[in-house]
C-alpha cells in the first residue's frame, strides 16, 4: 500500500490534496470528505457507508493522527471521524 508524503488543506480550492510514494495525487473536494465521513455519528454502526450529501462545510484544519490517518476539524465543531489512508 502507498504511504503519503504530503498532506495539504487548500482552503481556497476547498480541497485537501495527498501526495503518495508511488506520484499518484489525490485530490479530494471538502463537500465530498464530508459527506462520506467514517464516524459512528454520521454511519451509525452499518457496515455500509452512505453518502450523506453535505454541502458547504469548511474544515478549520487536519492532523496526522499516528502513522495511518488524518483527523479533520470541521468549522461547525464536527471533528470526531478518522480518515484512514487504507480507507
Amino acid at each position: 500500500m502507498s504511504e503519503p508524503v504530503e498532506v495539504r488543506h487548500e482552503k481556497g480550492a476547498r480541497r485537501v490534496v495527498v501526495t503518495w510514494d508511488d506520484g499518484h495525487v489525490s485530490s479530494l473536494p471538502l463537500d465530498y470528505l464530508r459527506s462520506w465521513c467514517p464516524c459512528a455519528s454520521c454511519q451509525g454502526h452499518e457496515p455500509v457507508h452512505r453518502y450523506l450529501g453535505l454541502s458547504g462545510q469548511e474544515m478549520t484544519h487536519i492532523e496526522a493522527v499516528g502513522n495511518d490517518a488524518l483527523a479533520p476539524h470541521w468549522a461547525d465543531g464536527h471533528n470526531t471521524a478518522l480518515y484512514t489512508f487504507r480507507l
